[in-house]
C-alpha cells in the first residue's frame, strides 16, 4: 500500500491537469509536444514518489539516479522551448520551461514549497504575456495559461501539507542500493601543469604527461578547506550593489592576486555570478582557489576564457559547460544531465559524484576523474585529442585509460564501417 500522500500526488494530476493537457493538444504544434512530455515528468515523479513512500533515504548518488527520469524531461521541455525562440507561442512555451522545474521540489530542504512558488512566479512572468495577447483573441488559451499557474499553486499546496521541511521517506522501509564511501583523492598532478614553460604533453613522459588531478589534491578530504568561499555579499543575485558592475571584489588581504581589467590573457574583466538560473564564470587568470556552494538542480554554469584556474562546485546543478579555457582544473559532486568541454586544451575535472555524459568537442589534452558512482556515464567526443579516463582499481589507486584518437574505416559494399584503433 501506498502512503496517503502518494494517492493524494495522483488526484493532483487529474484536475486541473488533465483540462490543461487537453487543451494542450487543441493548440498543436510545439506546445502538444512539450505538454506531452510535462505528463510523462509528472509520471516519473508519482514513479519518484511511490518509491520514496516504501524506501528509507538512500544515499545522494542513488537518489540522482532515481531522479534521472524526470531530470532528463524536464531538460527536454526546457530544449523545446530554447530551440524554437522565433515560435510563435514562445511565450507558452516559456511558462511551461520556467514552471516545469517546480520538480525539482524533491531536493530541495528545508523549504521545498517556497521553491515552487519561486518556479510558479517565474511561470506567471510570461502567462500574464499570454493574457494580456490573446485576452480579446483566444479564450482557450487564456484558459491554458490559468490552469498551468492553477496547477503549479495546487503543487505547492500539497508539498507544504504532505512534505513541509523536505521529501519524506519511509524509515522503516526497504533500503535502497547506495554508494559506498567518497574515493580516495587522485595522486598530485606533475608540477609543470600550471607552467607555461613546460614541454607539450605529447612530447614529455607519459607519466608526467596524464598526472593527476590539481595542485592541492593531495590534500585528500581537507583539500576544501584553503579554498576561497563566495560569500553572499559577492554573489551579483544577493548583492545589488554589484549588479551594476556584474563583478565579485576581491578581498584586498588575499594572497592569490586577482587581475585588474585590461592586464589578464584577453583583457576582460574576470566575473562570478548568478544570473536568474545560470551561473557565469570567465575571464579568470591564475585563480586556483574559486568555489561555488550555492547551487541546486535547476541551474547551469557557464565557464569561459579561465587559465591556470581551479574551480570547485559543490551539490547539484543541471549543466557544467567549458568553454575556451586552458590548463583549468574543476571539481564538482553532481551533475544532473552533462558536462561539456569545447575548445580547451590541458583541462582536468574530477567527478566526485554522478555524471550520466560527458561530452569532449575541439579539445586537447584532458583528464577526467571518474568516481565510481559514474562509471555507467557516455563519453562523446569529437575533434579531440589526448584524452585520458583515470578510473578506481581495486586497491583505491586510480588507473589512466586513454581514449582511441585513431580510426580505421572499410568500405562494406553500401556504407563505410569505422572501428577504433586503441593500440
Amino acid at each position: 500500500m501506498f502512503s496517503n500522500s502518494v494517492a493524494e500526488f495522483q488526484d493532483l494530476l487529474t484536475n486541473p491537469l488533465d483540462k490543461f493537457l487537453a487543451i494542450s493538444n487543441e493548440i498543436g504544434g510545439l506546445v502538444k509536444e512539450q505538454c506531452t512530455l510535462v505528463r510523462k515528468a509528472l509520471d516519473a515523479q508519482l514513479d519518484f514518489l511511490r518509491l520514496a513512500s516504501q524506501s528509507q533515504k538512500p544515499a545522494d548518488s542513488k537518489l540522482l539516479e532515481l531522479l534521472r527520469p524526470t531530470s532528463d524531461l524536464i531538460t527536454q521541455i526546457i530544449s523545446i522551448r530554447d530551440k524554437n525562440r522565433k515560435d510563435e507561442h514562445f511565450n507558452l512555451l516559456s511558462s511551461i520551461a520556467e514552471g516545469i522545474a517546480a520538480l525539482g521540489w524533491v531536493s530541495v530542504v528545508p523549504t521545498p514549497a517556497p521553491y515552487i512558488k519561486e518556479m510558479s512566479d517565474s511561470a506567471q512572468f510570461y502567462t500574464n504575456k499570454v493574457l494580456i495577447a490573446y485576452k480579446d483573441k483566444n479564450a482557450q488559451i487564456v484558459q491554458w495559461a490559468k490552469l498551468w499557474i492553477e496547477f503549479l499553486g495546487q503543487l505547492q499546496q500539497y508539498v507544504r501539507r504532505n512534505h513541509t521541511t523536505g521529501l519524506v521517506w519511509n524509515a522503516k522501509g526497504n533500503a535502497l542500493n547506495g554508494a559506498n564511501g567518497p574515493p580516495p583523492p587522485p595522486p598530485p598532478p606533475s608540477a609543470d601543469f600550471f607552467n607555461d614553460n613546460s614541454t607539450n604533453s605529447a612530447s614529455g613522459n607519459p607519466n608526467d604527461q596524464h598526472a593527476a588531478l590539481f595542485a592541492s589534491i593531495n590534500k585528500g578530504t581537507d583539500i576544501t578547506k584553503g579554498l576561497r568561499k563566495v560569500t553572499s555579499e559577492q554573489q551579483t543575485h544577493k548583492n545589488s550593489s554589484l549588479r551594476q558592475s556584474s563583478l565579485v571584489p576581491d578581498r584586498k588581504s588575499d594572497s592569490i592576486g586577482q587581475p585588474t581589467c585590461g592586464k589578464n590573457i584577453r583583457k576582460l574583466c574576470p566575473k562570478l555570478s548568478l544570473e536568474g538560473k545560470k551561473w557565469t564564470v570567465e575571464n579568470y587568470f591564475g585563480r586556483r582557489d574559486l568555489v561555488i556552494d550555492d547551487t541546486n538542480m535547476t541551474q547551469s554554469i557557464n565557464i569561459y576564457n579561465c587559465n591556470e584556474s581551479v574551480l570547485t562546485v559543490k551539490g547539484k546543478v543541471n549543466l557544467i559547460t567549458v568553454n575556451e579555457c586552458r590548463k583549468f582544473s574543476i571539481i564538482f559532486d553532481n551533475v544532473l544531465s552533462v558536462l561539456e568541454f569545447i575548445n580547451c586544451q590541458r583541462v582536468q575535472a574530477q567527478v566526485n559524484g554522478v555524471v550520466p555524459t560527458i561530452t569532449i568537442d575541439k579539445t586537447d589534452g584532458i583528464e577526467v576523474y571518474l568516481s565510481n558512482e559514474s562509471l555507467q556515464c557516455e563519453i562523446v567526443t569529437s575533434k579531440s585529442s589526448e584524452i585520458n579516463i583515470s578510473i578506481l582499481n581495486a586497491s583505491g589507486d586510480y588507473v589512466e585509460h586513454p581514449l582511441p584518437e585513431q580510426f580505421k574505416s572499410v568500405w562494406t559494399g553500401n556504407r563505410f564501417k569505422t572501428e577504433a584503433l586503441d593500440g
